[in-house]
């Protein structure tokens, strides 16, 4: 009992360790990491919702300004907790100091939780900040604060470990803007996050059943607005397989050493 209390406590100082670190690391330089996120978003509520959202009209019941901010939010909590990972954990690996995490007592898990916390707290804490400057746009009101919350956590864990794998494979500082660049851009744009799938042909609506983020998107809109496209346990189901496929991926990369042993 006595030796599962010390490791216990052991793995958590390792786990605070990164997750402090990786909180400094983001805080420190907030003009890059928050800062942007924040100004983007509010040029995304001038142009969209105030220039352009009063010509589109309603959108399922509600002011398109209104019925954008869900995604916007959740894009700012998308790209952030994705950001954060992978470029930490590839930083580490370029520096050579993700060997002394390595060759430590401390289980993969805890490392693989540590970054991934610090991808979550930062996607978090842009997500509330980019929510607090949609209230000066709107004024809604939150139908579900636990379905907003919890869609938030879920999504920022997942994009964390997509980040962590994403930096496994890189062999390069260029490598880490490929997915992001190329596939969650797209994705997200594709997402229902300025639009309702109601609104496409019947063969669009099928094909976009097939994009992960269409689900984070309306299970998200559902708390603050109410409305989805999607059943809401369909996608809380859809989002926690994912996360659980790929945390047993990025278990498996690190027990390999993949892109990090030589």
């Amino acid at each position: 009992m006595t030796r599962l209390m010390s490791d216990w406590r052991r793995y958590w100082v390792t786990f605070m360790t990164i997750l402090t670190k990786e909180i400094l690391r983001f805080t420190r330089i907030w003009v890059q990491t928050i800062l942007p996120s924040v100004i983007t978003t509010t040029l995304y509520f001038v142009i969209f919702g105030r220039l352009i959202g009063d010509r589109i009209g309603p959108m399922e019941g509600f002011a398109y300004l209104d019925f954008i901010v869900p995604g916007l939010v959740l894009m700012g909590v998308i790209t952030n907790s994705y950001s954060n990972v992978v470029s930490s954990f590839y930083s580490s690996k370029f520096s050579r100091y993700i060997e002394e995490l390595l060759i430590s007592p401390a289980p993969n898990w805890v490392i693989l939780a540590g970054y991934v916390a610090g991808g979550v707290a930062r996607g978090l804490v842009v997500g509330g900040a980019v929510m607090l400057v949609a209230m000066v746009f709107t004024d809604l009101r939150i139908h579900s604060l636990g379905v907003m919350l919890l869609i938030c956590l879920m999504t920022a864990i997942l994009f964390s470990l997509g980040g962590f794998i994403n930096a496994i494979y890189a062999n390069s500082f260029d490598d880490i803007s490929i997915v992001p660049t190329f596939v969650l851009t797209p994705l997200t744009y594709l997402g229902g996050v300025f639009y309702s799938i109601a609104l496409l042909p019947d063969v669009w609506q099928v094909l976009s059943l097939a994009n992960p983020l269409l689900y984070m998107v309306n299970a998200f809109r559902y708390g603050l607005l109410g409305v989805s496209d999607i059943p809401i346990g369909l996608a809380f189901g859809m989002i926690l397989i994912l996360i659980v496929v790929l945390a047993a991926i990025s278990l498996t990369l690190l027990r390999r050493g993949v892109g990090i042993k030589t």
